[in-house]
Order: C-alpha cells, then sequence, then structure tokens
C-alpha cells in the first residue's frame, strides 16, 4: 500500500488543534479512576464532547450485574461509526477512557490538565485520553482527505482497560455490536506495535493452623510454607532470562509476586497467606505450559508438614502476536509515522498487555499507534506526572489520519 501524502488534510488538522487540545483537557479533567471503576460520567461527558464535534454516538451501558462481577461500579462503552463512500472495509479504533488511580508524588494537579513547556500534564493525558482525541481529529480530517475513499471508520471507546478489557471490547464483540476488518489501538510510544506480551495472575492460598505463639509447635505456620514458596520462585526466577522473545521491544518473560497478606496477631501462629503474583508471558509461549510450570513450582515448595496450598488463577491474557493480515496495515502506519516524525519509526513489541488481544482472538488483524513521548517512561505513565507532548498530539493525528485515508483508498 502506498503511504500518499494529503495536503488538505494535514492543513486542516492544523486549524483544529486548539479544539484538539480542549477536547483532551476536558477528557483529563473529568476523573475515570478504574478501581473504582464508577466510569459512566466520564463516558457521558466523552460522547458530548463527540457529539459537538458533530458525530452521532451509540451509548453501550453494560449490564450492571455483569459491571460489578468484573470489579466496576458503571461501565459505558461508546461506538461512533462514520462511513464513506460504497463497500470497503470496517477500521476500528480502539482507546479507553479509565486509568489507574493518580498515587502520590505529582508536582501538578491530576485533573488540571495543566500545560507546562508544551507538554500537558495529568492522569490518562498519555494512556489513554489522548488517542481518544487523536482518533477522533483523525476521522473528522477524513472529510478532507479527497474523493475515493471507500469503508467505515468506528471509535471504540472503551473504559474497563484497566481491568482486563472484557466488557469493553470483548464484550463490544461478542456482542455483535461491531464487527471490524482491521483494528488501530492505544499507542503509548513513537512505535508502531505489532505485538506484546500476555500476562498470567494467579493466586496460591497457602494453609496451616493456628496456634497460640507461646506453643507454635502445636500449630502449622502458613507463613513458613508460604516462605519456602517463595524461595522456590525467587531461585527459579532467573532462568526465565533464557526465553527471550525473538520480537524486538519484548524481551524475556518476567516473574513479579506483588502482593501478600495474611497473619491473625502477632501472638497468633499464621493459619493463612496469600500470594499473588504476575507472570509475563512471551508471544512464543504457551500459555497454558505457562501455568502449569507455575503451579508446578509452587505445589513442589510447599514442603511443611500439614500446610497446604491452593492455586487459583485470576487473570490470562494471551499474547498479541502478528499476523499476515495486518501487514499492510502496519506497514502504512509505520510509512506516515516515518515521514511525520522525521525520523524512522521502529515497528516493535512491547513487554506490555492491552485490549488488542481482544480484536486479535476474535480473529481481526490490530497494530498499536498513537499519541505519546518517545517511551512510555518519558510519558511517566501510571506515576506521577503523567504527561504527552502536545507536539505529538497533533503529529499522531496526522499520522492516524493518513493512514486511515490510505486503507480505505485502497
Amino acid at each position: 500500500m502506498t503511504a500518499t501524502d494529503r495536503p488538505a488534510l494535514r492543513a486542516f488538522l492544523a486549524t483544529q488543534r486548539e479544539a484538539q487540545t480542549a477536547m483532551l483537557a476536558e477528557l483529563v479533567r473529568t476523573p475515570s479512576d478504574n478501581p473504582p471503576g464508577d466510569c459512566a460520567r466520564h463516558a457521558a461527558r466523552t460522547a458530548e464532547l463527540l457529539e459537538g464535534l458533530g458525530f452521532t454516538v451509540e451509548r453501550h451501558p453494560v449490564p450492571e450485574a455483569l459491571t460489578r462481577a468484573h470489579g466496576m461500579i458503571s461501565c459505558v462503552n461508546l461506538i461512533v461509526r462514520r462511513s464513506f463512500g460504497t463497500g470497503g472495509p470496517a477500521i476500528a479504533l480502539n482507546a479507553h477512557g479509565d486509568v489507574v488511580p493518580p498515587g502520590e508524588g505529582w508536582t501538578a494537579d491530576p485533573y488540571g490538565a495543566e500545560i507546562r513547556d508544551g507538554w500537558m500534564y495529568g492522569r490518562g493525558a498519555a494512556v489513554s485520553k489522548s488517542d481518544i482525541a487523536t482518533y477522533a481529529f483523525a476521522l473528522l480530517a477524513l472529510d478532507h482527505a479527497g474523493a475515493g475513499l471507500n469503508g467505515t471508520v468506528e471509535l471504540h471507546i472503551t473504559y474497563d482497560e484497566e481491568t482486563g478489557g472484557e466488557i469493553g471490547p470483548e464484550w463490544l464483540l461478542q456482542q455483535g455490536i461491531s464487527k471490524p476488518d482491521l483494528a488501530i489501538g492505544a499507542g503509548f510510544s513513537y512505535a508502531v506495535v505489532n505485538a506484546h506480551n500476555g500476562v498470567l495472575h494467579l493466586e496460591a492460598e497457602v494453609t496451616g493452623r493456628s496456634a497460640h505463639a507461646a506453643k507454635p509447635y502445636t500449630g502449622v505456620d502458613a507463613l513458613e510454607a508460604a516462605t519456602r514458596i517463595l524461595a522456590a520462585l525467587y531461585a527459579w526466577r532467573p532462568a526465565l532470562a533464557a526465553r527471550t522473545s525473538k520480537s524486538p521491544g519484548i524481551g524475556a518473560p518476567q516473574l513479579t509476586v506483588g502482593l501478600i497478606a495474611g497473619g491473625i496477631n502477632t501472638n497468633v501462629v499464621p493459619d493463612k497467606v496469600t500470594l499473588r503474583m504476575d507472570r509475563r508471558i512471551v508471544p512464543e509461549e504457551n500459555p497454558a505450559e505457562v501455568e502449569a510450570e507455575l503451579r508446578a513450582v509452587i505445589a513442589g515448595a510447599c514442603t511443611v508438614p500439614g500446610a497446604g496450598v491452593a492455586v487459583r488463577r485470576i487473570m490470562l491474557a494471551t499474547p498479541l502476536t502478528p499476523v499476515a493480515a495486518g501487514q499492510a496495515l502496519t506497514d502504512t502506519l509505520a510509512a506516515h509515522a516515518s515521514a511525520v516524525m522525521g525520523e524512522t519509526i521502529p515497528v516493535a513489541g512491547v513487554p506490555l498487555y492491552t485490549d488488542a488481544r481482544h480484536y486479535a482472538a476474535a480473529g481481526i488483524p490490530i497494530v498499536l499507534y498513537g499519541a505519546g513521548p518517545r517511551s512510555i517512561e518519558e510519558a511517566n505513565a501510571h506515576r506521577a506526572d503523567e504527561r504527552v507532548p502536545l507536539a505529538d498530539l497533533y503529529r499522531a493525528t496526522e499520522v492516524i489520519a493518513l493512514t486511515l485515508a490510505d486503507v480505505l483508498a485502497a
């Protein structure tokens, strides 16, 4: 697919920068922390802003019982559809409006959308409220792309990425609300991303028997058993470094024990200790085999007499791998990104996991690209002082608009 320059499209976007900045600021100023996951208000405000641009917005509320089963309070997914010409592919653009809570250490108001030295600061400014603004204005610009476009572009704005995406993209696709042929998902760096890690979250509940601390030998110490499991996990973890992925940017599998809870009181032998762990899965690995291996390490290390361990899966997100059907879209994105950014933009993988996996699982080729600084570290993603350069917001919008125009003209 040839990457085509469209001066009228780019000229139109240059006139929209103030409006696009104002939209992003309003998205940042409207809280949508997940947890607690009460995101209906943000969806309502986003819909109003999109309607202000002339779009027709579909509101798809997720049933309350399903929402609460996924740890959220309210979730309303939004879809905008715009068709051009006749026939042609349907392309979905997915960005999420929910964000992680701000945390401590900010030098700016997390909901202030302060602009400092050309950067906008605020929770969600980079991940991924900037991509809502990117995709909306890219779609708006297609009216200035010239004749000969055929196809449909859909905006998918969802609100559960931080809790797994099952009642966002997965729900929209399973319900048959959308059936796109291709998709572009939210980005967070200069790279065009065609692969990412999966993740397995396991919980290991180690059980013993409580006893008075004056006679600990009359009980079974669950914490002692848990420490043996931890020691085994940490002894096993370095071997993962030998399994480095062939996809650039992915690296090796990782294991983190992120939560530990247990015990009754200082003077009581612990009867239960719970460990929660995060195992990143590279594209070359088989998720079922990864889970079986990790369960075996845990079971084999529970060696305190009388102690037991029960392991349950909290979440399994499969890796994203490149597919041939998405190659033309990937190449076109990379060509336009390189031209607009004035440097070679690589196609690479990332060690994160994203909502893109739900599109891939449904057989829809997807690639990630959107507004963001050079790296997620520069963006302070999921950290204090999250930020995005406004110049990159404008440039990413050009890249997406030019790419969409080429795909619809092909």
